[in-house]
């Protein structure tokens, strides 16, 4: 993990659950606290930066709306932000 964003989100929230999409500790870019138990928001971006490592544009994004945020898994399900990196 080098995301520092993670790191100190893990840090500072230590007694708290997060469920964090495997893979995409890099995309972390904050986390949301307006809810009944905080989420983590990923960068949408970065994760096809991730998913590109691997596959072509059309795949990544193919790949991430089908298996990554279209996957609810509660309501500790992460937050995926359309951002502008």
């Amino acid at each position: 993990m080098n995301n520092n964003i993670l790191k100190q989100i893990l840090k500072t929230h230590c007694d708290v659950e997060l469920l964090m999409a495997d893979g995409f500790d890099d995309a972390v870019i904050g986390i949301a606290t307006d809810f009944t138990k905080p989420r983590l928001i990923y960068s949408v971006t970065k994760c096809i930066e991730i998913l590109m490592k691997d596959m072509e544009y059309d795949e990544a994004i193919e790949y991430f709306d089908y298996n990554v945020s279209g996957a609810f898994v509660g309501e500790l399900t992460p937050i995926w932000c359309w951002d502008l990196y």
